[in-house]
Parts: structure tokens; C-alpha cells; sequence
């Protein structure tokens, strides 16, 4: 442990016994002092808690150091959040030791953290040695190493990995793709916003057809296009695990829908399809739509085509569907020659907080007319401005039950 051995042995006595018998905060201090470093009073107030969030701390590469070193021995932390602090390739490499010997962590967000080529490759080392605890991992937005999936070839921990915005292009798809073939334990994959495109989409497909293990895929703003749904409809021909696709925001047209509704004519696991904001027309979502229809052991619970305009022969055939699988949601757009329907609309709030006023308050409203002048009727004060909008904002309201001085004061204001 070349990076957290190093702190210690600044100590000034013997370094293998300076911490023996010191609870995890003090140990926490005196690695900050160190290393000159202001603690973070939260991470100290929940040490003995499964969760904690530094997001957003601005710790740096010296700060989360010290946190590692805290955390090596610690039996209680299960969750840590670290993302958008800034800790660089140092960090990371200081976090992975620490998980080479801590037995508790099960989660953890290094999302945004800078982590460049070294700090992604010692992620990718601790993976492949299978050294950690780890079953959630989040590494979103400045990994931008290749190695740090490939690494999860023979992973058997990680259960859940968010790779998106990483910008691994056609490469990285090639050899995601690789890596889905062979693991057997990764569950949730997030590799949306990382510009895959057509060529990296394929091959992942080709990874799907023999994974056993996937569950959840998220594939959208990649720009995979209909060649990419191609081969997504070929995977889903053999592949019965998965059951959440999202390939939303994706270039695929009604084509490309027909092409994926390949593999649905025939796939018995997916539930979830997610497609908003490709350029479909009636013509894709009504191929969606039959394709469930024609496969006699679908389990699809959802599509989601939220940007299509359909018609009344799309919600003909919706209706007939839904009858033979009443579990089945699909979320669209509008309706071609329906008028949306305006929604309800709410009184101001500033006029149900003057009437409110004027009504609970009548006591007061009383003695204005006690103290007005001895020759004003109720007929002059009628007219006043005041009478005027109290009476439009009461009727904008509707009736409203009252009693005693309450209805006096509101036959008054009505008349």
C-alpha cells in the first residue's frame, strides 16, 4: 500500500503501532494534520453510519487520501458518495488501496473526479484482481479509459456499473462488447452519452447474445441508428435475461423500429422499451405495437414512444392489444385530431389568501363600518372599489359555506 503507508510514516514514532488502538476520527484528524488538510466535519459526524455523501467537497487528491486512510479498518461505511471533488489520478489510486483491504463498502461514486489513465487503471487492476467488495460502482464522466471495463472480463463482484459520459466511442463499444460476453455477473449497465455509434453498437450486440447476466441496458444518446437496432433486434432473438433497454435519443427511424421488432417477435423477457425522442412515425410505433401482438410470449409492461403523434387506428389497435395484455403501458404522444384537453386552472393564490383574510376576519371588517362615518349606509359602501373585487374574487372562488357574522359579512360584500 505504497500511497496510504506513506502518509503514516510520517509519523514521528514507531509507524507500524503510531494508530493501534485509535477510533477511525481520530485516525481520520491526524492523517488530515499530515497532510494539512481542513477535515470535513461530516464525514467525521458519520463514520459509524452505512452512508456517506461528500459530493461535491472539494477534497482534491491530499483530502480524499485522508479519507482513505479513515476508512482502511472501518466496519460500518457501506455507501460513499465522492463525486465532483477533484481527486485526479492520486485519489483514485488511494481509494483502490483502501478497497484492497476494507471488507464494508459495497458502493461507490467516483463519477467526475478527473481520474485520467492512471487512476482508471488502477480501478481496472483492483476489478480484475477481484479485491474488492464492491457490487455498485459509478465512474460517470472522466475515466475516459478503455481498460477499466475490459478489466471486467473476469469480474464476478460488480453487480451495477454507470460508465455514461465517457465518451468511449465505436472503439469502446468493440470492446464492451468483448467484456458482455464473458462476464457473468454485472446486472445494470448505464453506457448512455458515451458516442458509440453504429459500429460499437454492433458489437455489443454480438456481446448480448451470449451474456447471461444483463438485466438492465442503458444505450441512449449514443447515436447507434438503425444498424445499431439491427443488431439489438438480432441479440434479443437469443438473449432471455435482459428486460430494461433504453435506446431513447438514438437516430433510429421507423427502420431502424422494424428491425428491432425482429428480435421482439420472438424475445420472452423484455419488459421495458424505451425509444422517446427517435424520429419514429405512426408507421414504427404501429410495428412496435404489432410486434407484441404477434409474439405470443412477450412480457413487455412498457414502451415508452413519448414524442409520436398517433392516430385513431393506432389507439384501435393499442385498445385490442391492451385487452390481451392488460399489463401493457405505452406512452405517447398526441393524438392526431384531438384537441389537448386545458387543464384545470387554479385560482391565484395571492386572491384565496385576501379572501381568507377578509372572511376569518370579519371582526374587523365590522368595526370598519362601526367606525365610519354615522350617515354611511351599507348601499354607499357597496360601491366602493373594494366591494367590487372582494366580490369578483369571491365568486372566481366559488360558494363557500360561512356562518354567523361570516354571512353577514359576505351578504354585505355580495349583496
Amino acid at each position: 500500500m505504497v500511497c496510504l503507508t506513506a502518509a503514516v510514516s510520517t509519523t514521528p514514532n514507531d509507524p507500524e503501532k503510531a494508530f493501534v488502538g485509535i477510533t477511525g476520527a481520530e485516525l481520520y484528524l491526524e492523517a488530515c494534520r499530515l497532510m494539512e488538510v481542513v477535515p470535513v466535519s461530516h464525514f467525521i459526524q458519520n463514520l459509524a453510519k452505512p452512508y456517506i455523501n461528500l459530493n461535491h467537497h472539494g477534497l482534491g487528491p491530499k483530502g480524499v487520501k485522508a479519507i482513505a486512510i479513515a476508512l482502511v479498518s472501518n466496519a460500518t461505511v457501506t455507501h460513499l458518495e465522492l463525486e465532483d471533488n477533484c481527486i485526479l489520478a492520486e485519489g483514485a489510486i488511494c481509494i483502490t488501496e483502501m478497497l484492497r483491504e476494507n471488507s464494508s463498502l459495497q458502493e461507490l461514486n467516483m463519477s467526475n473526479n478527473h481520474l485520467d489513465t492512471a487512476g482508471a487503471e488502477a480501478i481496472a487492476s483492483l476489478l480484475l484482481d477481484n479485491m474488492s467488495y464492491l457490487h455498485i460502482l459509478r465512474l460517470s464522466g472522466g475515466s475516459h479509459c478503455l481498460c477499466t471495463f475490459v478489466s471486467l472480463q473476469g469480474n464476478y463482484q460488480v453487480k451495477e456499473l454507470d460508465l455514461s459520459h465517457n465518451e468511449f466511442s465505436e472503439k469502446g463499444g468493440q470492446l464492451l462488447g468483448q467484456m458482455l460476453a464473458s462476464n457473468t455477473a454485472l446486472e445494470i449497465l448505464d453506457l448512455s452519452w458515451n458516442h458509440l455509434r453504429r459500429k460499437g453498437t454492433v458489437a455489443l450486440g454480438t456481446g448480448l447474445r451470449g451474456n447471461g447476466a444483463l438485466k438492465i441496458l442503458n444505450l441512449s444518446w449514443n447515436g447507434i441508428g438503425n444498424e445499431g437496432a439491427l443488431a439489438l433486434g438480432e441479440a434479443l432473438k437469443v438473449n432471455n435475461v435482459l428486460v430494461h433497454l433504453d435506446i431513447s435519443n438514438n437516430q433510429i427511424n421507423d427502420e431502424g423500429a422494424k428491425k428491432l421488432c425482429r428480435g421482439l417477435e420472438v424475445n420472452g423477457k423484455l419488459k421495458i422499451l424505451k425509444m422517446a425522442s427517435n424520429p419514429l412515425t405512426m408507421e414504427g410505433a404501429t410495428a412496435l405495437l404489432t410486434s407484441v401482438r404477434k409474439n405470443p410470449k412477450s412480457m413487455m409492461e412498457e414502451i415508452n414512444i413519448s414524442n409520436v403523434l398517433v392516430n385513431e387506428t393506432f389507439m384501435k389497435l393499442l385498445d385490442l392489444v391492451c385487452r390481451m395484455r392488460p399489463e401493457l403501458d405505452v406512452i405517447y404522444g398526441e393524438v392526431e385530431g384531438y384537441i389537448t384537453k386545458i387543464p384545470k386552472q387554479h385560482p391565484n393564490p395571492m386572491k384565496v389568501i385576501q379572501v381568507t383574510w377578509a372572511v376569518s376576519s370579519h371582526q374587523t371588517v365590522l368595526l370598519c363600518f362601526t367606525a365610519s362615518d354615522a350617515h354611511t349606509n351599507v348601499s354607499s359602501f357597496k360601491q366602493t372599489g373594494i366591494q367590487r373585487r372582494a366580490t369578483k374574487v369571491i365568486r372566481d372562488l366559488g360558494e363557500r359555506t360561512v356562518s354567523g357574522s361570516d354571512s353577514l359579512a359576505k351578504q354585505w360584500l355580495l349583496g
